[in-house]
């Protein structure tokens, strides 16, 4: 009994180091590739799972591939705070016009925009190359690889992210699946955690 009591006194202050530890941390995104579906992490734990695009060129950093980078990103720019679903965007502003999901022949940037830094030496010229989470008149070909190199979400799950998440947001890109990312990242934050109760 005694015993009993001692382990559950022990998962308590455990709870509450990781809980200390969660309340400062900010929230982050992991995007997986074979998956193609993006989670917002909060305070280390998963509040939101949406489908997305990756480039239908593959991946990598290179100038002119059109693939979509790997690795550790940040949101390094906002644009679209207000806009209507479907604005449409051309060089990062609103052009005024707005188009409904999946309206014929179009595939322009719509909704919201959020600007991409790399922040790996594999993804380093990310910015520069307009790599960016955003929304697309393209719904139905959400779900598989369909992109320029961009992230594209539907226009109102990019727009939940976009309230969500500040400039500085850490994204992962990975190739590997939703499950082994997300393990990985569990533990990461339970290291961190042992640290923290350690001090």
């Amino acid at each position: 009994m005694k015993s009993h009591r001692c382990f559950r006194l022990l998962v308590t202050i455990a709870a509450l180091c990781l809980s200390r530890l969660a309340v400062s941390a900010a929230p982050e995104i992991i995007i997986s590739v074979p998956d193609q579906r993006l989670v917002l992490m909060e305070n280390g734990v998963l509040v939101g799972h949406y489908p997305i695009s990756t480039s239908k060129f593959g991946l990598g950093d290179q100038p002119n591939s059109y693939a979509t980078p790997l690795g550790t990103l940040e949101v390094a720019a906002k644009v679209g705070d207000g806009a209507p679903l479907g604005a449409v965007f051309k060089g990062q502003h609103f052009t005024g016009e707005v188009l409904r999901a999946n309206a014929p022949g179009r595939d322009p940037i719509v909704t919201r925009i959020l600007h991409l830094r790399g922040l790996d030496a594999s993804n380093c010229r990310a910015f520069d190359r307009g790599i960016y989470i955003h929304g697309t008149p393209e719904e139905s070909n959400i779900g598989r690889p369909a992109s320029y190199g961009c992230i594209r979400m539907r226009s109102r799950d990019v727009v939940r992210i976009f309230a969500a998440v500040p400039v500085g947001t850490k994204i992962e890109v990975v190739n590997a699946p939703l499950r082994r990312a997300l393990a990985e990242y569990a533990a990461q934050h339970l290291n961190q955690g042992r640290r923290v109760a350690g001090l």
